[in-house]
């Protein structure tokens, strides 16, 4: 990590009832990370609570350690550098998921509201971080969902020619048609 103060973020990571939870991240490789320490922040519980549920997550294998651990070089108040460990987005969500707190509760909600989104229509829209043109990680990923509402039409248009063109072959073979 060359400076981690260009990479820090104020980070809306979920709207509850109550409002945006906020909360300061490190951001890097397109996902957030965040100590212990901010864990139990976000989730309104001990970094002891938080330390002893990443524990049972590597331990029970819903995530490999080596994937969502990085040691990152923070400088501390004392000036002096030290290695820190950061947990990933997935880590953060895991958590998430089996602490029992009012914030916990809280990001479940949030987090089922948007993955039944999902399973119902197909996709989930963050629409004011597409209008405004937030970029959180540095990618303006309007572009992508163009083209991706593009291929989405193409696809549809074939589908469509496909229904006229078995609707015209029906014709042919009802009616007798032939093609000149």
């Amino acid at each position: 990590m060359n400076n981690q103060q260009d990479n820090t973020s104020n980070f809306i990571l979920y709207t509850s009832n109550q409002g945006d939870i906020k909360v300061n991240v490190f951001l890097e490789n397109e996902t957030i990370w965040l100590t212990q320490r901010s864990i139990g922040e976000l989730f309104g519980k001990a970094k002891a609570t938080i330390s002893e549920h990443l524990k049972n997550i590597f331990t029970e294998g819903e995530l490999d350690e080596n994937s969502v651990v990085r040691n990152f070089r923070t400088t501390a108040n004392d000036g002096k550098s030290y290695e820190t460990k950061f947990y990933n987005l997935d880590a953060i969500i895991s958590v998430g998921y089996r602490v029992n707190s009012k914030q916990a509760t809280q990001f479940r909600i949030w987090a089922t509201k948007t993955l039944k989104e999902f399973i119902i229509k197909g996709f989930v829209l963050d629409d004011e971080r597409l209008k405004q043109g937030n970029q959180v990680f540095g990618k303006d990923y309007f572009d992508e969902l163009l083209e991706r509402i593009r291929e989405i039409r193409a696809s549809e248009r074939r589908f469509y020619q496909k229904i006229t063109d078995m609707m015209f072959f029906q014709m042919q073979e009802r009616y007798h048609i032939i093609e000149l």
